[in-house]
C-alpha cells in the first residue's frame, strides 16, 4: 500500500502512520480507565463497582467512597485549569468537600451532576479508612 502524501503544513509535525501531532498523548478511554481503577481497588482489598455507566470514550468520572458509617467522600474531575501541560492525559480529581459528609448529601450532589452531564460515570467504593487511590489535583 502507498502512504498518502502529507500536506506541506503538516510535514514537520506529523509522521505516517500517526494521525496526531508527535508528543501529544491520547487519554485512555473512560471505560478502560474505570476498569483499571476498579482492578486497583480490588488488589487493595477495597470493594468497588460501577453504579452508572457513562460515555465510553470520554465521560466524566465521579468516585464515591462510602466509609460504611453513613458518611462518604465524593471525588469529582479536577477543573482543566489544574492540569499540567506536560501531562495532559492523566485524570486528576478533587474532593467535593474537605471532610466526609452524609451519604444523602453525596447522593444529592450526584443527582445534580447527572442532570448536568448525563454521560458521566459514577463509581462507588467501600472502605472504612476512606482510601481512594486517585490522583488528586495539587493546590
Amino acid at each position: 500500500s502507498v502512504n498518502p502524501p502529507l500536506r506541506d503544513d503538516m510535514r514537520d509535525n506529523w509522521t505516517w502512520p500517526r494521525r496526531w501531532p508527535i508528543g501529544r498523548r491520547m487519554r485512555l478511554k473512560t471505560s478502560i480507565w474505570v476498569a483499571a481503577y476498579l482492578r486497583r481497588c480490588q488488589t487493595e482489598g477495597v470493594f468497588g463497582a460501577v453504579r452508572k455507566k457513562g460515555a465510553e470514550e470520554a465521560g466524566a468520572v465521579f468516585v464515591k467512597v462510602a466509609l460504611m458509617d453513613g458518611n462518604a467522600m465524593l471525588y469529582a474531575p479536577a477543573p482543566q485549569t489544574v492540569y499540567d501541560d506536560s501531562r495532559p492525559a492523566e485524570r486528576l480529581f478533587v474532593p467535593t468537600a474537605p471532610q466526609p459528609v452524609s451519604e444523602p448529601s453525596v447522593e444529592e450532589r450526584l443527582t445534580k451532576e447527572l442532570r448536568f452531564d448525563p454521560d458521566a460515570w459514577i463509581v462507588e467504593t467501600e472502605d472504612r479508612a476512606g482510601r481512594h487511590f486517585l490522583d488528586l489535583a495539587k493546590g
